[in-house]
């Protein structure tokens, strides 16, 4: 099985997995080596990672979903492949059809005003301005 965290950018995909799973090796699809190496040879791509890996930005590669669902019902292994990708990611028709029972979905959004409270600006014009996005 596998896991997708969703999200808008810069809320904190990236971090979280990578802290979550950090014996995982990390892969960034936004590399556009990577990301050809992944589209022209996706069972290569995958058959590099036997233990699982992140593949950050995976919406990048809709080639690869046919191919991980293969490798995800051969292996009953839970959180094998982590996957991180925009809102979108989720209501892609390729996605859904071919990782179907096998994904399960985490929603992460900004940060909540009680979860920022301490590290809130004081002024309301300051909050409103950064927003609740984690810090970079």
């Amino acid at each position: 099985m596998a896991i997708a965290v969703i999200g808008p950018r810069q809320s904190g995909k990236t971090t979280l997995v990578k802290l979550v799973f950090p014996d995982k090796p990390y892969v960034n699809l936004e590399n556009p080596d990577i990301r050809n190496f992944a589209s022209e040879d996706p069972r290569a791509f995958l058959d590099q990672f036997s233990k699982g890996a992140i593949l950050d930005e995976v919406q990048r590669t809709p080639e690869l979903f046919s191919y991980l669902q293969q490798v995800l019902d051969e292996n009953d292994q839970t959180a094998q492949f982590i996957l991180t990708g925009s809102n979108n990611f989720l209501l892609q028709q390729s996605i859904t059809q071919s990782l179907s029972g096998r994904v399960g979905y985490l929603n992460l959004l900004p940060f909540s005003l009680s979860e920022i409270k301490n590290l809130a600006p004081t002024k309301i014009h300051e909050l409103l301005f950064k927003g609740f996005y984690p810090p970079l």
